[in-house]
C-alpha cells in the first residue's frame, strides 16, 4: 500500500509537470502572436507570413505585399495618444463646415453629376449625401493623407498586443486587395490607422464594399472618382438605404449613417451637410 501510494504521487507529479509544461507552451504561443515594442516583431511577421498563406492567400502576393515591412514606432505613438473630445453639435459642424466646403461640394456636383446620376439610379443613394461624406472625409480628397504606408502601418498595429486581432483582420484584407490588383504596395499609402482613399475606407470595407464604377478592371479608392463615389453609395446600401427616403435624424436611412461612423455629431453633420448640398438649407 505504500509503494502503491508513493507510485500515485509520483504519477500525478508527473501529470502536473506535463500540465504545466503544455500551460507554459500555450502561454508561450499566445504571446507570439502580438508583443509591445519592436522586438520579436521580425519573427511575428514571418509567422504571420505563413498564417496569411494558410487563408488562401497566395504566397507570392504576401511576400510581395510585405516585402521590407518594418516595425512603425510612430503609429504605436500615434495609438496611443489619441484623445477623446466631446463636442455640441453646434460646435463641431462650425469646425468641420463652412461655406467654402459647401461651394466647393455644389461645384464637385455639377461637375460629376452624370457619374452621381448613375450611383442613385444603382444604389439609391443621393448624391448630395456621398458629396457630403467625400468633403468631410478629406476635403473631397485634399486631405487624403498619403505620408503612412498601409501595410507597414497595419504589420506593426496586428503585432501590436492592444487591438491585435482587429488589426490582423484589416492587414490580411490590405494583402488581398494588393492581391486583385486594385493597389499596388506602392500605392498603399494613407492614413496611420490604415484608412484609404478620398473617403478613407479601412482595408475590409474595402473588399467588401469597393466597386469598379470607371470600368477599368480595378476598384481604386485614391484616385478614381466614380469608384470612390459608388463605393461609398455601396456600403450605405448595403447597410439598409432605402431609396427616396428622409436622411434626416430619426429616420431609418440616419440610422445607415450611423454605420458609416458611430459619432452622433458626425452623423448629425453628414445630415445637415448634405442638406445644404441638396439645397434645403
Amino acid at each position: 500500500m505504500r509503494l502503491n501510494s508513493s507510485f500515485s504521487r509520483i504519477a500525478s507529479l508527473r501529470v502536473a509537470l506535463v500540465l504545466a509544461s503544455l500551460c507554459a507552451s500555450a502561454t508561450a504561443g499566445v504571446a507570439a502572436q502580438c508583443g509591445n515594442g519592436p522586438q520579436g516583431f521580425d519573427a511575428w511577421l514571418q509567422g504571420f507570413k505563413s498564417r496569411a498563406a494558410a487563408q488562401g492567400i497566395k504566397p507570392e502576393t504576401v511576400s510581395r505585399a510585405l516585402s521590407g515591412v518594418t516595425y512603425d514606432p510612430t503609429v504605436i505613438r500615434l495609438d496611443r495618444s489619441q484623445h477623446s473630445f466631446k463636442l455640441s453639435f453646434q460646435q463641431f459642424y462650425a469646425r468641420r463646415v463652412n461655406g467654402a466646403l459647401i461651394n466647393r461640394g455644389k461645384s464637385l456636383m455639377r461637375t460629376h453629376r452624370a457619374t452621381l446620376d448613375r450611383i442613385e439610379k444603382r444604389f439609391g443613394v443621393p448624391g448630395a449625401v456621398i458629396v457630403a461624406i467625400w468633403g468631410l472625409e478629406t476635403h473631397y480628397g485634399a486631405d487624403a493623407s498619403a505620408r503612412y504606408s498601409i501595410l507597414r502601418s497595419l504589420a506593426t498595429l496586428a503585432y501590436d498586443c492592444r487591438r491585435s486581432e482587429f488589426f490582423t483582420g484589416q492587414l490580411l484584407d490590405a494583402i488581398r486587395i494588393v492581391g486583385r490588383g486594385d493597389l499596388s504596395p506602392s500605392q498603399m499609402r494613407g492614413g496611420w490607422a490604415g484608412e484609404i482613399g478620398q473617403t478613407q475606407f479601412l482595408p475590409t470595407p474595402y473588399v467588401r464594399y469597393a466597386v469598379d464604377f470607371d470600368g477599368n478592371g480595378h476598384r481604386d479608392l485614391v484616385r478614381s472618382v466614380p469608384d470612390i463615389l459608388a463605393s461609398t453609395a455601396n456600403f450605405l446600401a448595403s447597410h439598409g438605404w432605402q431609396r427616396g427616403g428622409s436622411w434626416q435624424p430619426g429616420s431609418a436611412n440616419y440610422g445607415v449613417i450611423g454605420q458609416w461612423n458611430k459619432a452622433e455629431v458626425y452623423q448629425r453633420t453628414i445630415a445637415a451637410m448634405a442638406t445644404q448640398l441638396a439645397g434645403g438649407g
